[in-house]
C-alpha cells in the first residue's frame, strides 16, 4: 500500500458512518492506510462486532502492506453520530438503502461537520440527487460507491447529484486515488450506476438460463469463473474485444461479428424473479457449495483476490 498520512492531502481523520458489513470493510481500509477512524452505528453490539470484523480483515491487509502509521489503535467507536463527523475530513456513509433514511441522515451529518468536509455515500443505487436534497450544503455531498469487500476491490464510483460541485467530486476523486484506490467519475446518474448495471445485465441472462433449463448454477458459474471471467480479471469488455479482433483490433472485429452480436442481443432472455425461480437458484447454489461454508469461501475468495490484485499493481502494463 502506498504512502502515510502525507499522501492524503488534507485528510487526515474519516468518519464512517453505518458499520455493517461495508462500512467494517471501509475501517479496516481506511486503518491499514494511515488514518484516524472515527466510527458510529446506533446497532446494540455495533463496536464489538466492528473491532471483530477489522481483526478478521487485518491479517490480510498486512499481507497487502500496511501504509506508514497504520494501526488498529486508531479507531474510535462514537455512539453519536454527531460527534464522529464534526471532527472529520472525510465522510463515508453506509446506511441502509432508503431515501427517507439517507436524507435524514445527511441532513444531520450536514448539519454536523465542518463546512469544508465531503459527505460521501456508498449507496449502491439511491441517486445522490435526493440524498442531498435535505442539506444546508448539498455541494460536497458526493457518492462513492465502493465494490464488496472495500478493503480489497478497488474500484470507487464518484457521482455528483444535481446540486454537487465539480471541485467536491474531483476532491473526492484525488482522496480515492491517495489511498490507493482506482476512482471513475460517472458523470450522469442513472440506477445502479456503472458496475451493477454491468453485473445486473449477466445475471439476468444467467437467471433465464437456469430458468430455460439451459445450464445448471453449477455451470453457468463454472462457464464464467474459468471462462470470460478470467479475462475480465485482466483487463474490460472492450479491450477484451479489441484483441480478440487481432491485429485490426476492434474495428475489424465489430465489422465481422458486430451483426452476430446484435443477434445475440435479440435473443437474451427477459426472466421475471418468480418464486420458482428464486427457490430454483438457491438449491443450485446450495448444491454447489456442498459443506463448505460461506466463511471459508470468503476467505477463498480474498486470497486469490489479494494475489491477483498485487500481480496486476506489480505488472502497471494493462491499465
Amino acid at each position: 500500500m502506498s504512502g502515510g498520512v502525507g499522501l492524503h492531502g488534507d485528510v487526515k481523520r474519516v468518519a464512517v458512518v453505518g458499520t455493517g458489513v461495508i462500512g467494517a470493510s471501509w475501517v479496516a481500509y481506511f486503518l491499514a492506510h494511515g488514518l484516524d477512524v472515527n466510527a458510529t452505528d446506533p446497532s446494540p453490539g455495533a463496536e464489538a462486532r466492528l473491532r471483530d470484523a477489522v481483526a478478521q480483515h487485518w491479517p490480510t491487509l498486512e499481507r497487502f502492506g500496511l501504509s506508514a502509521g497504520a494501526s488498529v489503535d486508531r479507531l474510535r467507536f462514537h455512539d453519536s453520530l454527531e460527534d464522529a463527523v464534526s471532527v472529520a475530513d472525510f465522510v463515508q456513509e453506509n446506511g441502509p438503502e432508503r431515501m427517507d433514511f439517507k436524507i435524514d441522515l445527511f441532513r444531520r451529518m450536514d448539519a454536523a461537520a465542518q463546512p469544508e468536509t465531503i459527505l460521501a455515500s456508498s449507496s449502491s443505487g439511491l441517486a445522490i440527487s435526493g440524498v442531498q436534497s435535505g442539506c444546508a450544503h448539498p455541494q460536497r455531498v458526493v457518492l462513492g460507491h465502493p465494490f464488496n469487500p472495500p478493503h480489497l476491490i478497488p474500484l470507487v464510483e464518484v457521482i455528483g447529484g444535481e446540486q454537487t460541485s465539480a471541485e467536491a467530486v474531483a476532491r473526492a476523486m484525488a482522496f480515492y486515488a491517495a489511498i490507493g484506490k482506482r476512482p471513475i467519475h460517472v458523470k450522469r446518474e442513472v440506477k445502479g450506476h456503472i458496475a451493477n448495471r454491468l453485473q445486473a445485465a449477466l445475471w439476468r441472462e444467467a437467471f433465464h438460463l437456469v430458468d430455460q433449463g439451459v445450464a445448471s448454477v453449477a455451470d453457468i458459474d463454472t462457464a464464467i469463473a474459468h471462462g470470460p471471467g478470467l479475462r475480465w480479471a485482466v483487463m474490460g469488455p472492450f479491450m477484451n474485444l479489441h484483441l480478440s479482433g487481432g491485429t485490426g483490433g476492434i474495428a475489424h472485429l465489430l465489422a465481422h461479428l458486430g451483426g452476430p452480436i446484435e443477434d445475440w442481443w435479440k435473443d437474451l432472455g427477459t426472466p421475471s424473479m418468480t418464486a420458482a425461480l428464486r427457490q430454483q437458484v438457491t438449491d443450485g447454489v446450495a448444491d454447489a457449495l456442498g459443506a463448505r461454508s460461506i466463511a471459508e469461501l470468503e476467505a477463498a475468495r480474498d486470497h486469490l483476490l489479494l494475489d491477483l490484485i498485487r500481480a496486476k499493481s506489480e505488472t502497471g502494463k494493462l491499465d
